[in-house]
């Protein structure tokens, strides 16, 4: 005799199968782990030789393609490898707490393979648009804000719609054009904080005293990237419209609050 899902046989309902709290991509697991374990090592396990060593081996720095150097294959993985570096516990913590809530419904969405190859591709926007404007600087540039910062990005192209239909939350649909998202008063009031936040604490600063300096400009290279690039990297997906205003159902998410950090001085 056939059951109806979710009843058992007696006609009482099953018990539903509540969602895991921390319910993380594999991938997204795997990025927050490399990056937690780089931080310690670098921060607790290296002498002050060693850890320089690793910043300027790791970490972009414009002026290293200024022609003054020779290019070692530094010059060639620190444009993918600075992200994996950061400054200080709360920079680390504050990164992968926005990566778990960003990264998560995009890596459901995309599968780990493309999720991967975004992150780099996001990477490499941030740092592009950061040697553009500072080719001379000698400040290493460190921390995955950039590809975080891609990922939110891309969020705003969903529209910041979830499907949860799979048992794992996930941007659903296709990326809305941007000309709707533009019209959308939730992705434009996202899109206003976001880049008054990066502009604000890039330029005044992030806190009355505090001289650290914020990438503001690798901020909105990787926030761009992922927002128009974002066609590149999904899988095609026929669904019914979720909404049929593209301000329904469409919540603000807080903007992302950026952090500072004491140990050498490097830009994030």
């Amino acid at each position: 005799m056939s059951e109806r899902p979710g009843h058992q046989g007696d006609g009482a309902p099953a018990p539903r199968r509540g969602e895991p709290v921390f319910n993380l991509p594999p991938v997204v697991v795997a990025l927050i782990g490399i990056c937690v374990a780089v931080h310690i090592v670098s921060s607790f396990l290296l002498t002050d030789d060693q850890f320089l060593f690793l910043l300027i081996n790791a970490a972009f720095i414009p002026i290293r393609y200024s022609g003054q150097f020779d290019l070692d294959i530094s010059a060639f993985t620190s444009p993918l490898t600075y992200a994996f570096l950061h400054g200080s516990v709360a920079h680390l913590a504050i990164n992968m707490i926005w990566l778990a809530a960003f990264g998560s419904p995009l890596a459901n969405r995309m599968g780990a393979a493309r999720f991967l190859w975004f992150w780099a591709f996001t990477s490499l926007a941030a740092v592009a648009l950061h040697y553009v404007l500072h080719m001379l600087d000698q400040a290493p540039l460190i921390g995955a804000s950039g590809a975080i910062s891609g990922m939110m990005g891309a969020a705003a192209r969903f529209g910041f719609r979830i499907d949860r239909s799979h048992g794992s939350a996930a941007f659903a649909g296709a990326p809305l054009p941007i000309a709707v998202c533009l019209r959308s008063r939730a992705v434009v009031t996202f899109l206003a904080i976001w880049m008054a936040v990066n502009l604000v604490t890039g330029l005044i600063g992030f806190a009355p005293g505090i001289d650290d300096q914020i990438a503001w400009e690798a901020h909105i290279g990787g926030f761009l990237a992922g927002f128009l690039g974002i066609d590149w990297f999904v899988r095609k997906q026929i669904l019914p419209p979720l909404f049929d205003d593209p301000d329904d159902g469409l919540e603000e998410p807080e903007n992302h609050p950026d952090v500072r950090h004491d140990r050498d001085k490097v830009v994030r």
